[in-house]
């Protein structure tokens, strides 16, 4: 114990020093979140050794009568028997995950993006250690989010620290994910559980870009036309008139529609905030990718319609735009911080940029003060506070969540590109 919190310490020294400054703006909030960001997953990688798992939130409890105001919602409809509650025990306490679980890739991500930001060579060795952790997910078929496991571990590894192995896992993945791709739905199938036929949510928008990255590294266009087909059946259906999307929708196996509905939003009208930000990204990515302007304009419209219907002073989300707004609804900074990586890189693509980059950089602020930005040390050792998982199932409710933490860095990164910082720079 006496040596890992030997490592710890000096991880904080590194992380805490002063730097020379080099711009006459201010950037000490973005130093201010990296030096966090660096403590807070050194920590916790010291502290899970040899678990064989990885951190995914803290564990909390719900209070039935407090969902059902959230859901607006009659208690004596509202089965209480569907949610799990947590030993009392572990309430408050980190709760760890298995490799095969949608969230595992976020974690080794973070070290990779906060090794890339900071130089902190200890950092790297972490981010390696936890993503060949994942290395048996390239053989798994069970899910959909296989590119929130591996390409934000593997494919950051790629990018920093590249090695033969690598490429053969995202192969392997990507495959693995077309397979559940489907030709006369033109869609990939997202979960294999409920009572759905096909059922498709508006996070696997966010699982093409693995596709994208395996596509370019290996000159096969089955890659490309997967995930344009999968975008455009997307774009066809899950979207209303106002640009705000369903999370679910369920097809036949003719291609129509069986039914739209939601599975973590507030009713299956409303606008889950996590899932407009999915949808956001997810469109960023495809104008990146294709250079097709319909995925750019379609991007605008959700961003548009995100800036105009989120009306919290400080610009973190309501759990779901259509919650009822209070002192303790809860907010949503995972949908922050994707909304924020979405938009930065939004902003280089279009001719009124500024404005879509001064937004991006109020959710940055806002997420790097201390009403979200943990204090060292705290939290779990988890970065940020305040975001919600999944309200109507009474799980991960105003908590940290490692996916918010993620795009946190990422966002991050792609700000100190866009202004052509370096750590160093930071005052």
């Amino acid at each position: 114990m006496r040596k890992k919190l030997g490592l710890i310490a000096s991880i904080a020294v590194v992380a805490f020093s002063s730097c020379n400054t080099h711009s006459s703006e201010d950037y000490s909030w973005i130093k201010k979140g990296i030096d966090v960001a660096s403590h807070q997953l050194m920590l916790t990688a010291v502290e899970i050794d040899g678990q064989q798992q990885l951190p995914r939130s803290i564990w909390t409890g719900y209070d039935m009568n407090f969902l059902c105001e959230q859901l607006e919602r009659d208690s004596l409809t509202f089965k209480d028997s569907l949610r799990v509650r947590p030993l009392s025990n572990k309430i408050g306490q980190r709760r760890l995950c298995g490799i095969y679980d949608w969230t595992s890739g976020f974690f080794p991500g973070s070290l990779w993006y906060t090794y890339e930001l900071s130089g902190n060579e200890a950092l790297k060795e972490q981010a390696i250690k936890y993503t060949n952790l994942l290395n048996p997910v390239r053989s798994y078929t069970g899910t959909h989010d296989l590119g929130f496991m591996i390409n934000c571990s593997y494919g950051n590894a790629l990018r920093l620290a590249p090695n033969d192995t690598i490429n053969a896992v995202m192969i392997e993945t990507a495959d693995n994910l077309c397979g559940r791709f489907d030709n006369s739905i033109n869609a990939i199938r997202s979960w294999d559980f409920g009572t759905w036929n096909f059922p498709v949510i508006i996070d696997n928008m966010m699982n093409l870009d693995l596709l994208f990255t395996v596509g370019k590294m290996t000159n096969n266009p089955k890659y490309m036309d997967v995930s344009v087909r999968h975008a455009d059946k997307t774009i066809d259906h899950h979207f209303r008139p106002d640009y705000t999307c369903w999370h679910v929708v369920s097809y036949n196996n003719d291609g129509t529609v069986e039914r739209k509905q939601t599975h973590q939003g507030k009713n299956d009208d409303s606008s889950w905030a996590r899932g407009q930000a999915w949808a956001v990204y997810g469109y960023v990515s495809c104008f990146r990718e294709t250079g097709n302007q319909k995925y750019l304009d379609f991007a605008v419209n959700i961003a548009d319609m995100i800036m105009a219907r989120v009306q919290t002073e400080d610009g973190i989300p309501l759990w779901d735009y259509d919650a009822p707004a209070g002192d303790e609804t809860p907010r949503d900074a995972s949908a922050a911080s994707v909304t924020a990586s979405a938009l930065i890189e939004m902003s280089t693509m279009v001719k009124d940029g500024d404005k879509y980059l001064a937004y991006a950089e109020k959710l940055l602020k806002s997420l790097s003060s201390d009403a979200y930005l943990a204090q060292p040390g705290e939290n779990q050792g988890y970065i940020l506070m305040h975001s919600t998982g999944s309200l109507p199932n009474g799980s991960e409710i105003d908590t940290p969540l490692n996916y918010a933490d993620y795009y946190y860095m990422e966002a991050l990164k792609r700000y100190m590109d866009l202004k052509g910082l370096t750590y160093n720079q930071l005052s």
